[in-house]
């Protein structure tokens, strides 16, 4: 049989992961990559370091209904490579891995979304949205 969580379970588990984010006395960042996501968070980075972006603190606001929606989006940064965006790797402020994900267009359904994919040197790359999401089972 399948484990399934309760929206509170879900809301807690949410919690729990952007929680981690916000650990040690700074902001986190999410490093915006080329490529393929790695098989675990656990594997060295691969792809091109496109952008590196700093969040808000805290990072995500409380869960609803099993997701905690990024907060204070819009957010910028600047292009150090040109590429296009296939993926993204969360650190909290002591640069530990917290989780990584995917990259879509605004609207394209990616745990993060920027204003567009093709990210270019020295240009503003825009995250519009981003969350984190569990599961129901």
């Amino acid at each position: 049989m399948a484990t399934r969580l309760s929206t509170t379970a879900r809301n807690a588990a949410a919690d729990a992961v952007v929680d981690l984010l916000d650990a040690g006395s700074g902001p986190a960042i999410v490093e915006i990559r080329t490529g393929t996501q790695p098989t675990t968070a656990n594997d060295t980075a691969t792809g091109t370091l496109l952008a590196t972006l700093t969040l808000a603190d805290p990072a995500y606001g409380s869960a609803s209904s099993g997701a905690a929606t990024m907060a204070s989006t819009p957010r910028t940064a600047t292009g150090v490579a040109a590429g296009t965006a296939g993926w993204f790797r969360m650190k909290d402020s002591a640069g530990n891995t917290v989780l990584d994900g995917s990259v879509t267009a605004t609207g394209g359904g990616g745990q993060l979304e920027l204003a567009t994919t093709s990210i270019s040197v020295g240009l503003t790359v825009e995250v519009t949205a981003g969350t984190v999401t569990m599961p129901a089972g």
